[in-house]
């Protein structure tokens, strides 16, 4: 059953930032459980807001912190802002009733020692890196708890984040740097593939809109069959290469000394280097 019937109109969740990533998750709150009189919602861009929650009753909504901060006593606080706005909405956060509260973020590059020295020492901080199809349902999400934050809060913020995909813990912080450059960025990755085949495609005589619909059927395809099967990556790749065949001519290239696992590591370090640079 989910926890998120236990967020109530007397402590509602607060959810700051209601664009793609933030819209999306509050709309699979909603399905889940969550109350219409549970929400509230802050963003400057509140009619296009409106258009997408159109359920919601107009007291749910507001254009800044300060519009809610008299009387509200968020039980949840999930900051979905973009990085570059996080200083303006924490310190606006310090005009209201936040001392029970458990704070979320989803905002890239802001570290729980952020949210700490801006909160306060007592403050229970959940760091969560989400990637791009969370805004589908169907992402996956790695969070980090501080000591503050008790088992209940965590399982709420579990259901929460529940609602873009999958969901998996880790205990050191550091740690998602390397899930930055892994998951966070991999969207990307697995894009620049699609876009990489399609022009090798391209490169041997097909026509362009034809290599782009093979490529991105091949990965769309190929991912799901890896999803749904009891099998593998390494398995189901064995399986499609026959000896001596076109599969295993290829491979034999990307997985060469100099292939894809050697360009993709040095991708992926070099991306876990610069999410160590950025973080505040």
């Amino acid at each position: 059953m989910s926890k998120l019937s236990q967020i109530s109109a007397d402590h509602p969740l607060l959810l700051i930032g209601c664009g793609k990533m933030g819209g999306a998750m509050l709309q699979g709150w909603l399905k889940a459980g969550l109350s219409e009189d549970a929400v509230k919602i802050v963003d400057p861009y509140l009619d296009g807001v409106r258009k997408m929650l159109p359920a919601l009753p107009d007291n749910c909504f507001a254009e800044t912190i300060s519009d809610l901060a008299e009387g509200l006593t968020p039980g949840f606080i999930v900051l979905a802002v973009k990085p570059q706005m996080m200083d303006q909405a924490v310190e606006a956060l310090k005009d209201m009733a936040c001392d029970q509260a458990a704070f979320l973020s989803i905002a890239a590059g802001k570290t729980i020692g952020y949210f700490e020295r801006h909160l306060g020492q007592d403050a229970a901080i959940v760091r969560a890196m989400p990637n791009t199809p969370a805004a589908i349902g169907r992402g996956i999400t790695v969070g980090c708890a501080n000591k503050n934050v008790s088992e209940d809060q965590q399982a709420v913020c579990h259901d929460l984040l529940t609602a873009a995909g999958a969901v998996e813990w880790v205990s050191e912080e550091t740690l998602i740097d390397a899930v930055t450059a892994v998951s966070g960025s991999g969207p990307a990755y697995v894009f620049n593939l699609v876009e990489t085949l399609a022009g090798a495609g391209e490169a041997i005589g097909l026509a362009p809109e034809l290599a782009k619909k093979l490529a991105m059927h091949t990965i769309c395809g190929s991912a799901a069959l890896l999803e749904q099967s009891e099998l593998d990556a390494t398995q189901l790749r064995i399986n499609v290469t026959s000896p001596n065949g076109t599969t295993e001519a290829a491979l034999n290239v990307l997985m060469g000394e100099d292939g894809l696992g050697k360009l993709m590591t040095k991708a992926v370090r070099a991306a876990h280097q610069r999410s160590k640079d950025l973080a505040d």
